[in-house]
């Protein structure tokens, strides 16, 4: 039997460092998306304020399972 997968993007959010950010992501997505079967990290930004980063984000690809 043939599986298929959709993937999204998004982008999590976190004072705590760039792999929190994935994990709030996946964790938002894991809410109301089953069967998450891996995640790809795209990009990572941070936002910056008074020369200290104050946010971290983190932009995944996420890739679940689609009933067809």
């Amino acid at each position: 039997m043939a599986r298929v997968a959709k993937v999204i993007e998004l982008v999590g959010t976190s004072e705590n460092g760039w792999e929190h950010a994935a994990e709030v992501a996946i964790k938002s997505a894991a809410k109301t998306l089953h069967g998450i079967s891996g995640v790809e990290v795209t990009s990572m930004t941070a936002k910056v304020e008074n020369g200290k980063i104050v946010a971290y984000k983190t932009t995944v690809k996420i890739a679940f399972a689609v009933n067809v």
